[in-house]
């Protein structure tokens, strides 16, 4: 009845849709007959050939799934459709649970239905893909389309809150069902754990496994980050942390995640030799750092201890092996990311002194050098991590491990520390520093990351300068140095540089996607003062900025921290121009930002409301200072 219901449900919006192939080439009769012998045999659940023998399923049941997804694309009209429409498919689901899991098309339609069922059905489908005893999870946990079900339908714990408490108007018995409700869920992620644990050392290991386990892990501790997708073949992932957002956990989830942590940790061993099992253990710290604080410092204690007391060469801290290890490298960043400050200075001390300048220059070894530089920075351990990097700045520059020095540079702009040593040590790793008067060109310099005689094809110190050739070659590192730099106390020898560029050097800059972002930060950050000298030289270029895609986001920054006559500037230009800026795609929100309307036949009306902003900017930066 379940597929009847939902079949009529699919036909009646096909209906509303306009016919598609009406062109199609016809198919040979012997190939419809053909196709038939396959559906009837699929239908049998026939055991697919080249797959290991595993069982499928049939042809019929994935057209029908398929269709179920389309239709879900297509929402509902009211909740109580939605309700009717996922009961019956699950329906259909029933008996066949784990084959439909396991299929493709019908692992994306449940992963898409589980959020739109309600507590109470999600665990009907967790028990039928566990077993009586649950000992069925691990073979779908580990299936590559399996484990995205499994992983959604633990995410579902999440709403386990908004079932349990119902509304005030709710009588006592539906409020022991909702409670009965979530309590089937709680229970079939609590026998998923106790499988997990049973099992850790192939579940940890297993590319698909391991990740239904990095989701427990953060359901049981009560936080939850986007959903997982399938990366495409030859596609990179981000190596951005992913947001998480917190829920209320049941009790139960509170004393598992310490038994399911205590039992990972007895296979520590794996965490170091696999890089699959390594990310679980990142998993579970940065779970626990959020959500169980003092376990994630006995967790963090007790993995250094292991780490540190590795048997390496005589003399050698076993930690630096790890450090330049491609599997263990990884967990050793999560390790000082998250330690704190006790445990930083002991890595140090006993480990890391004397030896960052060689990790720094490691091609693995310098990504957790610049975790360290980062974590270190609240601290003064951080006066002998810079003491100790800058005598390298120059040979790590040459190694093209930039992200070390952007580090270093945004957390002296973090603690306020050493700032004007590194100004110090770039001007004369750039080789600007001498004579005095190339010191003026060290922005082009630090934003292309080129010493002063490649950068102008000069070899003698009184080398011509090719003031055409800056800012053609601008890279996002040198960008990000010269943003973390813009953030020092002492920025006037940048400033000097960026009003020694011409105005048409500003404009590329402007419309530069790494070049942008430092302009903004250089004038944003300026004083009244300084920001009008900078503007001066701008003069002539806003009309051709505001029609950039680039150049007219640097100019509305530009504007928030500009006063009223500088505004009236910027404003004098580009008002000749209106019906330019109107129609172009970019420039038309910058007229409308700046009220430019206003500005061209309401003047005084434009400098009252200007002059409101400026002062309630002036009051909040006031408060805020």
């Amino acid at each position: 009845m379940g597929r009847l219901q939902v079949l009529v449900m699919l036909s009646k919006a096909e209906e509303k849709k306009p016919q598609k192939g009406a062109g199609k080439k016809r198919r040979h009769p012997e190939e419809d007959a053909g196709g038939e012998r396959k559906r009837r045999g699929s239908q049998e659940g026939e055991k697919g050939q080249g797959d290991g023998g595993k069982k499928r399923l049939d042809a019929l049941s994935v057209g029908y799934f398929r269709r179920v997804g389309e239709r879900l694309s297509e929402g509902f009209e009211d909740d109580e459709e939605r309700e009717m429409f996922v009961e019956n498919v699950l329906t259909e689901v029933k008996g066949k649970a784990a084959l439909v899991a396991t299929d493709r098309t019908g692992s994306i339609t449940l992963q898409r239905l589980l959020p739109l069922s309600s507590p109470q059905q999600v665990g009907e489908v967790l028990a039928e893909l566990g077993g009586e005893s649950g000992s069925e999870f691990k073979a779908v946990s580990c299936d590559r389309c399996g484990g995205h079900v499994v992983e959604s339908a633990v995410r579902q714990m999440s709403r386990w809150m908004e079932s349990s408490q119902k509304e005030p108007s709710s009588t006592a018995e539906e409020e022991e069902e909702g409670e009965e409700s979530c309590g089937l869920l709680e229970a079939q992620v609590l026998a998923l754990s106790q499988v997990v644990r049973d099992n850790t050392a192939e579940f940890i290991r297993h590319v698909h496994g391991s990740h239904v386990v990095r989701t427990l892990l953060h359901v049981l501790g009560g936080c939850l980050g986007p959903p997982r997708t399938e990366t495409r073949p030859g596609g990179k992932e981000r190596s951005v942390a992913p947001q998480l957002t917190d829920f209320e956990i049941p009790t139960s989830f509170w004393y598992e995640l310490k038994n399911l942590t205590e039992t990972l940790m007895e296979n520590i061993n794996l965490s170091v030799t696999d890089a699959v099992a390594s990310a679980v253990f990142q998993t579970m710290l940065t779970a626990c750092h959020r959500k169980r604080p003092k376990l994630c410092k006995q967790l963090l204690r007790r993995i250094t201890e292991y780490l540190t007391s590795r048997s390496a060469a005589p003399g050698v801290s076993p930690l630096l092996v790890f450090l330049k290890d491609q599997a263990s490298s990884h967990l050793t960043e999560t390790i000082i990311q998250l330690s704190h400050k006790k445990l930083l200075s002991g890595l140090y001390k006993n480990h890391l002194k004397g030896q960052l300048v060689d990790l720094a220059l490691h091609p693995i070894a310098n990504f957790p050098i610049q975790r360290l530089t980062a974590a270190s920075a609240k601290y003064k351990l951080f006066l002998r991590v810079f003491d100790e990097l800058v005598q390298g700045v120059e040979a790590i520059l040459a190694a093209g491990h930039m992200g070390v020095i952007v580090q270093l540079a945004e957390s002296c702009a973090e603690s306020e520390e050493r700032q004007d040593e590194m100004m110090q040590c770039l001007l004369h790793a750039f080789h600007c520093a001498e004579p005095g008067a190339r010191q003026v060109t060290c922005l082009p310099l630090f934003m292309s990351l080129l010493t002063y005689e490649v950068y102008y094809h000069s070899d003698t110190t009184e080398g011509k300068i090719h003031t055409e050739v800056p800012l053609t070659s601008i890279c996002y590192h040198g960008s990000r140095l010269v943003q973390a730099l813009a953030k020092f106390k002492g920025r006037s020898l940048l400033l000097s540089s960026l009003r020694s560029l011409s105005p048409s050097d500003l404009l590329s800059m402007a419309a530069d996607r790494a070049g942008s972002h430092v302009l903004q930060a250089l004038i944003t950050t300026s004083s009244d003062k300084g920001r009008g000298k900078i503007l001066k030289r701008l003069e002539g270029q806003y009309m051709q900025m505001a029609c950039s895609r680039l150049g007219s986001r640097v100019l509305e920054a530009v504007w928030n921290s500009a006063s009223v006559s500088q505004r009236q500037s910027i404003a004098q230009e580009l008002v000749p121009s209106e019906s330019q800026l109107r129609s172009d795609q970019f420039a038309r929100h910058v007229w409308a930002k700046f009220a430019l309307s206003h500005f061209a036949h309401r003047r005084a009306h434009w400098q009252e409301i200007q002059t409101g902003e400026s002062k309630k900017r002036k009051l909040f930066s006031d408060i805020l200072e």
